[in-house]
């Protein structure tokens, strides 16, 4: 970790954008310990679609490790650009989140702004990114190109509880491409999700939000038979959101299966 501490000692005063992530809370901890508690901030973005658990994780571990942390209030979901949905939704949010953490940056004084992009991201379908570039945010995980195996492996020795927590972005992340973001469908999402979780489903968890097709559920292939014997649970609960119909994706949960065509199947 000393290269990164190295580079890290180079920029300054720094703010993270902080989303309580294994990334995110990885290098909020070791810009803690490098810079010291006067020069470092963790900014978490708080909207609709930030979830709920993550927000309590995020707090939670920024206590434990003494990170001095701001919560303000992104409005993405002003930007009908954003409420659209397009495959580029990404791009509007975090255009948005950078537009309001440079405000705090510059009314600050801090010198960079950081985020917890590690070098895996980079071939995926990141939209967000290049609001990023844009705003001319750093990305220390990326630039040294750390993946998340190793900032897992860090991230454990640094006693961070959630190191081998799995992957939570944004609540939008679950909704079908062209159908609108609305607060109600997000909630329905977290709702759903957090059910799940709540009767024992583990590991790498989405429910895809499909509109009129109501909800598809990815899980690793490890949850299956738990997701099936609490099939008729399942059913019940999420009809009582409002999903009229509800499959378990054969193929399991896959990174980017909103950018895949999906064959109906049986849950």
């Amino acid at each position: 970790m000393d290269v990164l501490t190295e580079l890290l000692g180079r920029m300054g005063r720094v703010l993270l954008g902080y989303s309580g992530g294994v990334d995110s809370a990885f290098l909020g901890v070791l810009t803690r310990q490098a810079l010291g508690k006067e020069q470092f901030l963790a900014v978490i973005g708080r909207s609709a679609s930030y979830p709920e658990a993550q927000w309590q994780i995020a707090r939670d571990i920024a206590v434990r490790f003494d990170l001095p942390m701001l919560e303000v209030a992104t409005h993405e979901m002003e930007d009908a650009q954003y409420r659209a949905n397009p495959v580029n939704r990404c791009y509007f949010c975090k255009a948005e989140l950078w537009r309001q953490l440079a405000a705090v940056a510059t009314e600050r004084h801090f010198d960079t702004v950081i985020d917890g992009t590690n070098a895996d991201d980079l071939h995926d379908h990141r939209p967000g990114l290049v609001a990023g570039l844009e705003r001319g945010i750093r990305s220390p995980l990326a630039e040294l190109g750390w993946g998340k195996e190793r900032i897992r492996s860090a991230a454990r020795d640094l006693g961070i509880p959630i190191w081998d927590a799995p992957a939570a972005p944004c609540l939008s992340s679950r909704i079908q491409y062209g159908l609108a973001i609305t607060p109600d469908r997000l909630q329905q999402v977290e709702a759903a999700e957090a059910f799940l979780r709540g009767i024992g489903v583990q590991g790498d968890l989405r429910v895809r939000h499909r509109g009129e097709d109501g909800a598809r559920l990815e899980v690793g292939p490890g949850q299956f038979s738990r997701v099936d014997e609490a099939w008729p649970t399942i059913l019940e609960h999420f009809h009582g959101l409002g999903f009229g119909q509800v499959v378990r994706d054969p193929r399991g949960y896959r990174r980017g299966a909103l950018l895949q065509v999906f064959e109906p199947g049986n849950g």
